[in-house]
């Protein structure tokens, strides 16, 4: 078992020498205020197979046609919800969108009396809502124009789409993207962090010193992880109360102490996965490549950027392997939805899992390691 003393020890060499490299520490100023405000302010995202639950309590023509209307590339098929499970499938984020369709729609649409059709609208993902809504509009008015068009009495005015909008009722998208732009720097600075803290090490010659110190492998990798993770933490504070907060306007709707624990586990992944990085790395240079091929991808496929909606199946299957991809959908649910620890539980213990596996595999590879280096 690794002493605690000398984890806590080594946490103090770890922080000394990262407040030291001046050029590094003004980057994670940077990352984590300057590049999270530009990625939430321009980023711009479009509709592409959006994920829509109709209730058709109608069942007529009209109903049938306004379906039929939702096509792809812009829309998944349609499918069909009772009304008791609206609720909970919008609470498990199953739909963007879900149409409702009221009784004797057709009829009262032909009596020119005026019927209400009530979208639903998930704005966790805040580019698809107000996009999406809009193409929704188009498309109801649109069929319900063609079916009237041989009745001169109607017109396709008759019809009012009234929307409620949850989680984010004033479809601000610079919540959404400063999010997200938060997590992409947390994974780009755990991974990168713990494994220039491994080169910096070798090229500077102090591994060399720790190899002759009455220290284990484990006692030196917690160390690493504990004082960089720390470092990044504190930063997300900052810039969520700064950035998000304070100059974007978000509004938190979840517990920071539950996002924070999840960030708190994905750091052990991210950070043992730097440290393998390093390991196999010869150099600097040869890690940053390494660094790149490895987290652009994963950051890419975790749903932060594209909703996972719009990749191809496989892809879909395989993305469930990314500890990033259950990351990603924790900290949505808890920042956006208010969502509690009895909701994304299965996701927390996935991450935990997945976490555990990283920093065994990572422990290994790093003990020998530093038994090439003796």
């Amino acid at each position: 078992m690794p002493s605690l003393r000398n984890v806590l020890r080594l946490c103090g060499k770890e922080l000394t020498s990262l407040l030291r490299d001046r050029v590094l520490f003004v980057f994670m100023l940077y990352a984590f205020s300057l590049m999270v405000y530009a990625q939430a302010t321009g980023t711009s995202h479009d509709l592409v197979r959006a994920s829509l639950g109709v209730v058709d309590e109608d069942r007529s023509a009209l109903s049938q046609r306004i379906i039929d209307g939702f096509l792809p590339p812009r829309f998944q098929k349609p499918a069909m919800v009772s009304p008791d499970a609206v609720d909970h499938a919008m609470d498990q984020a199953r739909y963007t969108f879900v149409l409702n369709i009221p009784p004797d729609f057709q009829a009262d649409v032909l009596a020119g009396r005026h019927p209400d059709v009530q979208l639903l609208i998930d704005a966790t993902a805040v580019m698809q809502a107000g996009i999406g809504a809009n193409y929704i509009q188009s498309i109801v008015s649109d069929e319900i124009g063609r079916f009237l068009r041989r009745d001169a009495a109607a017109t396709p005015d008759s019809v009012e789409l009234r929307l409620r909008i949850a989680f984010n009722q004033t479809l601000e998208s610079t919540w959404f993207t400063g999010a997200m732009a938060l997590l992409q720097v947390i994974n780009m600075l755990a991974i990168l962090l713990t494994g220039a803290a491994v080169m910096r090490e070798r090229e500077h010659g102090t591994l060399e010193h720790l190899l002759v110190m009455p220290v284990r492998a484990s006692e030196i990798m917690l160390a690493k992880i504990i004082a960089n993770g720390g470092v990044i933490l504190c930063l997300s504070l900052i810039s969520l109360y700064v950035v998000l907060e304070a100059v974007l306007g978000m509004q938190i709707a979840g517990s920071l102490s539950l996002f924070f624990a999840a960030t708190a586990i994905y750091l052990f992944f991210a950070a043992a996965l730097g440290i393998v990085l390093a390991t196999f790395a010869g150099s600097m240079a040869q890690f940053a490549l390494l660094f790149i091929l490895v987290q652009m991808p994963m950051y890419m496929l975790s749903g932060a950027l594209t909703p996972l909606e719009a990749m191809p199946g496989w892809l879909q299957t395989a993305v469930q392997l990314l500890p990033t991809k259950h990351y990603v959908a924790v900290t949505q649910a808890i920042l956006s939805r208010g969502a509690g620890l009895e909701t994304v539980w299965p996701e927390f213990l996935t991450v935990f899992a997945m976490g555990a596996a990283a920093f065994a595999v990572s422990l290994l590879r790093f003990r020998r390691f530093l038994s090439l280096q003796q």
